[in-house]
Formats: structure tokens, sequence, C-alpha cells
């Protein structure tokens, strides 16, 4: 499994692992630009199926609602090649 800390900017979600950044406005378009990419890297083989982690950036949360909210969201991206 693949790693992507997700974070929102107020106009674009952002989703980064080390040196790789995308960036979108909508959830979908984000996975889109993941799974890319992921091909341009030789991460993700054709014919081949990865699982991305997508976890939330917890301290772009305001710290006085972690008490409730441990996490905003955190999601798998499933990528075919």
């Amino acid at each position: 499994m693949i790693e992507f800390i997700v974070s929102h900017d107020g106009e674009n979600w952002i989703a980064e692992k080390g040196d790789l950044r995308a960036e979108a406005r909508t959830l979908a378009h984000l996975d889109q630009e993941v799974r890319r990419l992921l091909e341009e890297e030789g991460t993700l083989r054709s014919g081949a199926m990865l699982e991305v982690l997508m976890a939330f950036d917890t301290a772009s949360i305001p710290r006085w609602l972690h008490q409730y909210q441990q996490h905003y969201f955190n999601r798998i991206l499933r990528v075919h090649g």
C-alpha cells in the first residue's frame, strides 16, 4: 500500500508523498491525478492494481476539534494499470 497525505488549501485538494504532489478541485479529479503520477513514476504498471491510502492531514484540523474528531477522513483508492 502506498500512502499519500491529503489536505485542502481552501481551493484545491492536495495529495503528497515525498516529492510527488497532485492537486485538483474535486476528490474525483485528485484520484485521477494520483493515478497519473503513479503511472509516470513507473509505480503503476499495466495490468497491476495498487491500493493507495489517502490519509487526511490532521494538522489542518483546528486543535480544539481533535478531541471530538481524530481524523477528518481517510480513504483507500484502488488504481488499476
